[in-house]
Order: structure tokens, then sequence, then C-alpha cells
């Protein structure tokens, strides 16, 4: 349980149990993490943003304290999971903040079931299916890693998330939750089966705002959604590692407030 949230489970459509943390009260956020991530990496999302919102952070299937499921670690049930979370807590809309796998989770949600219970949506450093492809050569490297040397990659990739230094037992926190999803899922949630222009559908098909909070490296997806989607703003973290919004917290939470509170349609 994150220190201000109280821990809530309940039963997918397909029988498994997913875990949220859900705090405070007021116009809801859903947070949702990124691949094989727990839902207490947005605890500083949780702590500053409770006191005057309603914070739920989300496990999904087989992460954090979810239930390890032997199926449905693919965008379209993913994206059912989130959407059943929302109906689970009776809201009418909800901003939605997803970061790395999250977007495309996110994503997958809207492209499926529509936006009425969205009231606006926050990505955070992934593609929107904008500009050219990126190199797969990352990837084709990581996947063997996993299967051949998997703890000392993850612990890798879990410290190059961040710019700013993390205490170490933060960061083997964080690895050990990543090790938690079995090595199959953590490949296939790197494999999702979908065209680039499935993301980018799904982020010009709604007319929600939205707010994407990224890295240089994704700069010219941004100018071309501000371009392109009629209520886009982009925000750069220059200085940020991946996992911006524990690098800039104070920055990030601000954006997340002045979303909910000026950009969002909750009516």
């Amino acid at each position: 349980m994150l220190a201000t949230g109280i821990d809530r489970f309940f039963t997918s459509s397909d029988g498994v149990r997913l875990h949220y943390v859900d705090a405070g009260r007021g116009r809801p956020l859903v947070l949702v993490p990124g691949w094989c991530m727990p839902a207490w990496i947005w605890e500083q999302q949780v702590a500053a943003l409770a006191f005057s919102h309603r914070v739920i952070a989300f496990d999904p299937r087989s992460q954090g304290q979810s239930q390890i499921a032997t199926r449905g670690h693919e965008p379209g049930r993913r994206g059912r999971d989130i959407m059943e979370l929302i109906a689970q807590l009776g809201l009418p809309r909800v901003v939605l903040v997803g970061w790395s796998l999250g977007v495309l989770d996110g994503l997958a949600a809207i492209a499926e079931h529509g936006d009425q219970r969205i009231a606006g949506l926050i990505l955070v450093d992934n593609s929107v299916g904008e500009g050219p492809a990126p190199s797969g050569a990352s990837r084709s490297r990581f996947i063997p890693a996993l299967r051949q040397r998997r703890e000392p990659t993850v612990r890798g990739f879990v410290a190059s998330m961040f710019r700013t230094p993390q205490p170490p037992d933060y960061l083997d926190r964080l690895s050990r939750d990543v090790l938690r999803v079995p090595l199959q899922a953590s490949i296939d949630l790197l494999s999702y089966p979908r065209p680039r222009e499935y993301w980018r559908d799904a982020v010009y098909g709604t007319r929600r705002p939205v707010l994407y909070a990224i890295r240089p490296n994704f700069a010219v997806q941004g100018e071309a959604l501000a371009a392109r989607h009629p209520d886009a703003r982009i925000e750069v973290f220059e200085g940020a590692g991946h996992a911006l919004f524990v690098d800039e917290a104070s920055r990030f939470n601000g954006l997340l407030a002045e979303f909910a509170a000026r950009r969002a349609q909750w009516a």
C-alpha cells in the first residue's frame, strides 16, 4: 500500500484479480505504469495529488500486486482491463495517465471502447505512432538478453530509467517487482501485435484534450501531434530520464493538476 492510499482489488471479466491503490477525493486520475512496473512507482504523484484529487494507481495484470495471468498480455485485453477498472470505480469520467507501455494500453482502451469515460489523456514518454518508425535494434537485443541473462538485464534497465540518482533499495525493490512478472509474459508485453497506425489512429480518433509529456527523442512525434490534433499540448523534459515523473516530480505533478483543472472535459 502507498502511504496515502488504500489497496483495493476487483476481478476482470476474464477472471483475473487486479489491484489498484485508491487515494484522496476529488476529480479522478487513473495512473497506468509501464512495462512490468508496479503501481507504487507513482508514489510521488499519489502523495502530492491525493490532497486535491482522487488518485487511482493501477497494477495491470501480472504486475505489482495483481494476479499473475496466464493470458491477456496484449493490448486489447489490457485496454479492456482499464475500462473495467473505471467502471468498477463507478466514475463517469477520468483523466487517464499512461506511461511507457501504459501509453499503448491507454490508447488501446479508447480505440476498442471509445472515450466516453475519458476526460483527458496524459501520455508519458512513448510513441504515438507518428513520424518515422524507430529502429527495432534495441528491442531485438533486449529480448535475447532477457532470455539469457534476465536478472542483470532487468536491473540494468531499471537503473537506466532515471537521470537523477535513486537509492539502491528503491532500485532493488523495483527490479524485484519487474522480475515477479513471468518471463514469457514480459516478452509478450514487448511484442504488441499492432501496426503503428493503430496507435496513431487511436490518438487522433479522440477529441479529448491530450498532454504529451516526453523526452527530446520523441520531440518529432510531439510536433506532429500538436500540429494535427485539435487539443494537444507537448511538454518536453530535457533533463529527465524515461521515468520523468520521478526525476522531475514537482513539474510533472503541477502539469497534471493544471491539466485536470483547466483542460480536461469533465462535462
